[in-house]
């Protein structure tokens, strides 16, 4: 109902703008290339598409997309960020999207799907409409969700995943899974973390002003609704494509909101990109994952759930949530950051990179204004963050065959 009344309202205040630029609101001729969903995205550009649906432990239908390599080429598992899909991956095309040039390095790419979001709102037993189904946050993502990926993949291939490579919340959720269950993060044998989302004491976008509610949750869940949060819907999704057609309204709303968010850099972002990320971003999660995070903020701790000092006794027997134990992950990592992100800082990726009980390796993009969304969507990203990943990836791979 929310969601509902947020549409109504957008419409009500944007369409009286529109018309006093005499702009029809719905005269835009709409190309079938935007609304392409992953796997028609991967065939158009001349790609073997697979879909694959796993089950989690606690009854979650995760959709997982895949291009295809041979028989002995090494797996690659990319997982999404927080309000992301599959999609993501793949959106800047062939010759610069990740996903397209691992392919073209013969790696079999996968791209994992979390709960909650366009590609996986199925439960074996709860519907999407009942609020139990979204009773969860980045934590069972990362218990749940990519053990059953991993898992799935590992034992179709017969072989351990020769790199994990995580956006923003993908990098959290393995964070939490290699502390949790340290057992399923030995199935992989290197990790990329993309900003990598842990601690969040120095964030510097607006949402830390959601912070000193996060254990409000009557004031939280009226200003985030309770059970999903931003799903895709046709109606914002369409109005919100128009509006970045119009070059006054593409920078001033589609660009600038984007930057508030994630740290401002104009000369990296691909402005006609835009209708196709509006196509698939935002994918839909949990309110309750925004507000785990508001925690994260709020706290400058990285620890589970906080549900208040009682419910915490009984879910925990501590009035404040246990930390992840970052002591147990053995995993070869490498932290990607950037100097302009307002999401990832790079004193908080810093402090990840001092507490992880083996150093890992730290790669500072070379351009000042690299942002959040720049890691996926920067018209540099290939020669500024993929290629030096390509780059450790095959060293890797002849350390992993002649060590």
């Amino acid at each position: 109902m929310k969601n509902i009344v947020i549409t109504f309202l957008s419409l009500a205040i944007i369409s009286p703008v529109v018309s006093s630029f005499n702009i029809p609101l719905f005269d835009y001729k709409w190309k079938p290339d935007e609304d392409l969903d992953t796997m028609q995205m991967i065939r158009k550009e001349g790609y073997q598409a697979e879909a694959h649906v796993v089950v989690t432990e606690d009854g979650y239908l995760l959709k997982m997309h895949r291009i295809p390599g041979g028989s002995e080429s090494p797996a690659i598992f990319l997982q999404h960020g927080v309000l992301g899909s599959s999609a993501d991956w793949v959106i800047l095309g062939k010759g610069k999207a990740l996903a397209y040039l691992l392919a073209d390095q013969g790696y079999d790419v996968w791209l994992g799907n979390f709960r909650g979001n366009t590609y996986s709102r199925a439960h074996v037993s709860l519907s999407t409409d009942d609020p139990k189904y979204w009773n969860f946050s980045f934590h069972e993502s990362g218990i749940y969700d990519l053990p059953a990926m991993i898992g799935y993949i590992v034992k179709l291939r017969e072989n351990f995943l020769r790199a994990y490579i995580g956006f923003s919340m993908g990098t959290t959720c393995f964070y939490v899974m290699a502390s949790e269950r340290p057992q399923i993060a030995r199935l992989v044998q290197s990790a990329y973390s993309l900003a990598p989302v842990v601690y969040m004491k120095h964030v510097q976008s607006p949402l830390r002003h959601l912070a000193p509610f996060a254990t409000n949750y009557k004031v939280i869940f009226y200003l985030l609704g309770e059970g999903e949060f931003l799903p895709q819907n046709f109606i914002v999704k369409r109005l919100a494509k128009y509006l970045c057609y119009v070059n006054f309204w593409e920078e001033r709303i589609c660009a600038n909101s984007l930057f508030l968010i994630v740290g401002f850099d104009k000369a990296q972002f691909n402005y006609t990109l835009m209708p196709v990320i509006l196509s698939h971003t935002p994918a839909g999660t949990s309110s309750k994952t925004l507000v785990h995070y508001a925690q994260e903020i709020e706290s400058g701790y990285f620890r589970k759930y906080d549900y208040g000092e009682r419910k915490n006794l009984e879910v925990y027997n501590s009035t404040l949530p246990p930390k992840y134990d970052l002591s147990k992950i053995k995993v070869p990592i490498t932290l990607f950051c950037g100097d302009n992100d307002w999401l990832s800082s790079t004193a908080d990726v810093t402090r990840l990179s001092d507490e992880l009980p083996y150093k890992p390796t730290m790669y500072k993009v070379p351009f000042e204004n690299f942002n959040h969304i720049d890691f996926l969507w920067a018209k540099d990203a290939p020669t500024l963050v993929y290629k030096k990943l390509l780059e450790m990836l095959k060293d890797h791979s002849y350390y992993l065959s002649n060590g």
